[in-house]
């Protein structure tokens, strides 16, 4: 470690780089939670002017089109998800990057016979990602499915019926969340910078 100090012209480009990787790893973070919260102005900032996605066989376009189409489902009082990040790695060039990262999600759907039923489904996402302006955005987005499981029922209660949902605090959309109580540094909208 110590002879990395020393070379001064190396330690600056180490930093850089990591600092790149963790504003990716926030930003990669910031997207899920704007899905899970419904946090639409969020969601569209996590992208750049521009920006496509590629979303499994499910859509291909442009990235705000994308988010057209799934805001009624993510900003529904009653919708439900649960995305979380994994496996994440960040190659940095300069002014470009790119991420690979895993994503479980906890999804509950209207099935075709009109039960509200939950799926797991585990993805895997590739993203081109720019510096513009000094901020990390997506530039293209590409999503591939690996597996998907169906839940059993729904429990009325949870934990082998020790817990009663309706005595729990429950996560709510923006901007009711709790997370939107407290300061946050995140930028609202592309405009907003970070």
């Amino acid at each position: 470690m110590s002879e990395r100090i020393e070379n001064p012209a190396v330690l600056p480009t180490e930093i850089r780089v990591l600092l790149d990787k963790q504003a990716i790893t926030e930003l990669l973070t910031r997207y899920l939670r704007a899905i899970d919260r419904g946090d639409i102005a969020t969601l569209r900032a996590c992208y750049l002017t521009g920006a496509t996605e590629e979303h499994g066989g499910l859509y291909r376009g442009s990235a705000q089109g994308y988010i057209d189409t799934i805001e009624a489902g993510l900003t529904h009082p009653r919708a439900v998800g649960t995305h979380a990040l994994s496996n994440v790695l960040v190659e940095v060039d300069g002014d470009r990057a790119q991420s690979e990262h895993y994503v479980l999600a906890m999804t509950r759907a209207r099935a075709a016979d009109g039960e509200v039923k939950d799926s797991l489904i585990a993805s895997r996402i590739v993203d081109d990602l720019e510096r513009v302006d000094g901020r990390w955005g997506i530039a293209r987005r590409r999503l591939r499915f690996d597996w998907a499981q169906d839940l059993a029922p729904r429990p009325d209660r949870w934990l082998w019926g020790r817990l009663d949902p309706a005595d729990l605090l429950h996560g709510e959309k923006y901007p009711t969340d709790l997370v939107y109580d407290g300061i946050t540094t995140a930028p609202r909208s592309a405009a907003d910078g970070e």
